[in-house]
């Protein structure tokens, strides 16, 4: 039985149709924390001339495998093992990573870890696409996402909705300046970084 996620069936057009405009130029896609694959079949089939690279903890493999085995589509690749708390992530370079609702999930120190894995894989001239619900000057944009961050911590105390200015902190330390924050529906955001060349 393959797994199933309401909120990807709700939440795949919307982003979707930022992809299409940000992801035309790339070419391999890295999604960190695929979930169920319900996200990769569909961008996949979408993004045709992208190579599109699932991964997962090992536990979630079998989910993302029957999503892939269904669609039969031969730019997206079956699940890598990643945590995102490793100290070494085995894809790389990547021209684009994308990823979907995972900092408000685990604790800041593996966000931290996170985009310290980002800017090792993340190629110079690379994007970064981020969805999820953010706070703006540690304040809510919604009494939604007010209960939704009270229903994270009450489950496990070091998630939470986490503040946009501490996110664009890590994603500045590894090189990256941010181009767009897009406006999604039920009070999410696509945040958009491209990682510049160092010197």
């Amino acid at each position: 039985m393959k797994p199933y996620a309401e909120s990807c069936e709700q939440n795949r057009d919307p982003i979707l149709a930022v992809l299409l405009e940000l992801f035309t130029d790339r070419r391999r896609v890295l999604e960190i924390a695929s979930g169920t694959g319900q996200h990769a079949v569909y961008f996949g089939a979408a993004l045709p001339h992208l190579t599109w690279q699932t991964s997962e903890l090992p536990e979630n493999h079998a989910g993302i495998r029957a999503w892939l085995d269904e669609a039969g589509l031969p730019n997206v690749l079956p699940p890598l093992a990643l945590d995102v708390t490793a100290d070494a992530w085995s894809p790389g370079p990547v021209d684009a990573i994308f990823n979907a609702n995972t900092v408000h999930i685990v604790a800041w120190p593996a966000v931290e870890r996170m985009f310290a894995g980002i800017g090792e894989v993340l190629a110079t001239d690379g994007c970064l696409c981020l969805y999820g619900p953010f706070n703006y000057g540690g304040t809510y944009t919604s009494e939604s996402n007010a209960r939704f961050d009270a229903w994270l911590k009450a489950r496990d105390p070091h998630s939470g909705v986490r503040d946009f200015e501490a996110i664009d902190r890590l994603a500045a330390e590894q090189g990256m300046i941010l181009v767009q924050d897009i406006a999604m529906p039920a009070n999410n955001r696509t945040l958009v970084w491209r990682k510049v060349e160092q010197p």
